[in-house]
């Protein structure tokens, strides 16, 4: 319908270029993003379903644009970067998806990012973490949402290296999200006096991690670091708790962690993990009201992914009603000048490599004894700000960077 919308415009628009006449209304239009997320696999929790009911209850707050619908599409991309990347291309090609976004998994993420360079869409990537989207492989249609891989080893990293704890060993994932991080936050603790004593690359979704953790055991490292996600970051936790790393003398630092990791854990196995997050539903009103109404839906506490996809969603529909149009230019030129500000985040902004820029939060997870209520897992021990958190532009190796 979109499309024989913006003929019959174009067609009546003689005077004008195509893309004005686009431009002009959404009667009987559409508007149609699709969330391409993890409905099977180790992210499941903390993204899935759960990132479609962010989106759905952006899109009924945000309500119609000018008369045209915005509608959902959703899929799950099982981990795999051909299906991902086979998803998107259909959507774009067949199905009229405007914009794509969440995208959990940092190599699925890359695929889409240069599908959707080819196609003219739009990507928003609440869920993946290599900071690499912004980097080397930054696209004029893409936009990084929630965090990276840089900010959490540059929070996370700092601070445990300040609290003396100087050698580390990694436990890394054997994919690009995992290799991101642990590059990350390996040169945060080099430049900051500590080092890497040693690490190991561990295929995903392994249900056994004895080896890898006699290994960190064995180590002279103060710090374990977990460079993983999702259900191996469960495993890992709960392995090394069997282990008694803790018990020995290691501290163990979860690069990564959502609060329905926590929950499945318990805080018995989890309690003292620091850990780097944008967004924690116990943080403000906001976040209270908002985690209130995602908890009366999917009966979990929202993770920071959930209440990212949430936020994506919303600025891209400002956006669009701002540009009177989904064409991706005038979308994409309007997200970058309008400021962020929603119950998560207050004056971010997308940056010309596409990277958002917002405040980011270290935590340490309660003991059972400080927490209060049910989903009561962190308490706050640093707000670091989001222009110190990210890489800055100076830094960046993204070609649209104009260098100074």
């Amino acid at each position: 319908m979109k499309k024989t919308f913006l003929a019959a415009a174009c067609a009546a628009a003689i005077a004008l270029p195509c893309a004005d006449a686009r431009a002009q209304s959404y009667s009987g239009g559409v508007v149609k993003i699709g969330i391409l997320t993890d409905l099977s696999g180790q992210l499941s929790d903390s993204t899935g379903a759960g990132s479609i009911l962010a989106a759905e209850m952006a899109i009924a707050d945000f309500g119609p644009i000018d008369g045209a619908k915005v509608e959902l599409v959703s899929a799950d991309h099982q981990n795999k970067a051909d299906i991902g990347a086979a998803t998107t291309r259909k959507w774009y090609e067949v199905d009229g998806v405007d914009a794509v976004m969440d995208v959990p998994n940092s190599a699925v993420a890359l695929a889409v990012q240069q599908i959707t360079r080819e196609k003219d869409r739009i990507a928003i990537f609440s869920s993946p973490a290599s900071s690499d989207l912004t980097g080397k492989a930054c696209s004029p249609n893409g936009i990084h949402w929630t965090y990276d891989t840089y900010a959490l080893a540059h929070v996370t990293g700092d601070a445990v290296v300040a609290s003396g704890l100087r050698n580390w060993f990694f436990l890394t994932s054997d994919y690009a999200f995992g290799h991101a991080l642990e590059r990350d936050t390996g040169a945060v603790v080099q430049q900051a006096g500590g080092k890497v004593s040693g690490s190991v690359r561990m295929p995903a979704n392994a249900p056994d991690f004895s080896s890898f953790l006699l290994q960190a055991q064995s180590s002279k490292a103060d710090v374990v670091a977990l460079a993983t996600a999702g259900l191996d970051t469960q495993n890992a936790i709960k392995q090394a708790a069997e282990f008694g790393l803790a018990e020995s003398g290691k501290t163990i630092a979860a690069l990564l962690l959502a609060e329905t990791e926590v929950h499945a854990l318990g805080l018995k196995a989890t309690q003292g993990i620091r850990l780097t997050a944008p967004f924690y539903w116990d943080l403000t009103d906001e976040t209270r009201a908002f985690a209130k109404r995602f908890f009366e839906k999917r009966r979990a506490m929202p993770t920071f992914y959930q209440a990212g996809v949430y936020g994506a969603v919303t600025h891209y529909l400002k956006a669009v009603k701002a540009a009177r149009t989904d064409s991706a230019g005038p979308v994409m030129a309007k997200m970058k000048d309008t400021p962020i500000n929603d119950f998560m985040t207050k004056d971010g902004k997308v940056r010309e490599d596409g990277r958002v820029i917002r405040d980011m939060y270290l935590f340490q997870v309660k003991t059972p004894a400080e927490s209060k209520l049910p989903w009561d897992y962190y308490k706050l021990a640093a707000t670091v700000p989001g222009d110190k958190a990210f890489r800055p532009l100076s830094e960046s190796d993204c070609p649209l960077v104009k260098k100074m």
